[in-house]
């Protein structure tokens, strides 16, 4: 039913619009009644927890941050079957973001193209509602990711995600350090080394005993992501997300003038997902076995979840995916994975 509602009626809406309406859906489906109904029907299999970073996950997927910026949603994805849910982008200072139109779909490749900025309404909103959360859904396991405020110079990007740890952190089951959007000006150039390292170094003081990992990009080589994942295993982090977007339009089949027309931003779906088994090879081979890696990129089906675990991931994320297969998507991955 959900493909003939997304051919006929979704894909007509505007994208952004169409993502605030299902996020009301969302948002109703984690409020008793509806709640209980959601839950009895998406519940996780109880031998697809994992253990990781001090948690126990209902299951190995969850949902990627970007999806529920604002910490809106948790409670309605956890009752559909999403293991965790990574929050955010959060930024110390409220921003609107980019100016729209800022997503785009390419529909033939179940991909996006979005160049939101970090839209979310700042570390105290969101601190309130996880506050909130914490009462009210107990046992939903959320990550907080962070990233830079837009009007905050580079040079200034560690004070500026200090604050948002100390606001954040104890509130979170983890925390993310997102270095690599593609659309908050300078942001990826912070991946570098020498920068990244006391970067890392501060805000993990600042998040005390919450878990800290740090979520990179794809477009790096591979000599470079590999140096950042033994950066993350010196520097005392938890976990290491492979990845984020990619500015890449390499192998697309939508037409190229709506490519063009869509313009800058980061792709996400489909697309991704040799690359993202590609990264997280390169991550594992410079970490600890126990090292906690997330793997997100290209992840539609049960099949693609279970190839990232069998290539060493710990966890695994989606969030275009939500968009080509609806409401039940979580449910669908979850009883895949236990079929297998």
């Amino acid at each position: 039913m959900y493909p003939l509602l997304f051919r006929h009626v979704l894909s007509r809406l505007d994208p952004e619009f169409a993502h605030h309406a299902g996020m009301a859906v969302v948002r109703v489906l984690g409020v008793p009644p509806f709640s209980w109904v959601t839950r009895a029907l998406c519940a996780p299999a109880s031998d697809l927890q994992v253990r990781a970073l001090g948690l126990t996950f209902p299951s190995p997927f969850g949902v990627a941050a970007g999806f529920d910026k604002n910490a809106v949603g948790v409670r309605g994805l956890a009752a559909l079957g999403f293991g965790h849910v990574e929050v955010g982008t959060i930024t110390a200072i409220p921003q609107e973001g980019n100016p729209k139109p800022r997503l785009f779909r390419l529909v033939p490749d179940r991909a996006v193209i979005n160049r939101m900025g970090f839209n979310n309404a700042g570390a105290d909103a969101a601190a309130r509602r996880l506050r909130r959360l914490r009462r009210r859904a107990p046992h939903a396991v959320i990550g907080v990711n962070i990233g830079k405020s837009r009007v905050v110079d580079v040079e200034n990007a560690t004070a500026d995600y200090v604050t948002s740890a100390i606001v954040l952190a104890p509130l979170a089951d983890y925390l993310a350090v997102n270095v690599s959007s593609p659309n908050t000006p300078g942001l990826r150039g912070l991946q570098a080394v020498e920068t990244l390292a006391p970067l890392l170094r501060a805000v993990k003081t600042a998040a005390g005993d919450t878990p800290l990992l740090v979520k990179i990009a794809p477009d790096l080589p591979d000599d470079e992501i590999a140096a950042i994942a033994r950066l993350a295993v010196v520097e005392g982090l938890d976990g290491i997300i492979a990845h984020n977007t990619t500015i890449s339009r390499d192998g697309l089949r939508t037409d190229p003038a709506i490519v063009e027309a869509a313009g800058a931003g980061g792709l996400s779906g489909a697309p991704l997902r040799e690359r993202s088994l590609e990264v997280l090879a390169v991550v594992k081979a410079a970490v600890p076995d126990d090292f906690c890696v997330i793997a997100v990129g290209g992840v539609e089906t049960a099949e693609d979840v279970q190839k990232r675990l069998d290539a060493g991931a710990t966890l695994v994320q989606g969030y275009t995916g939500f968009l080509y297969r609806g409401p039940l998507w979580a449910r669908q991955i979850n009883r895949g994975l236990a079929r297998r």
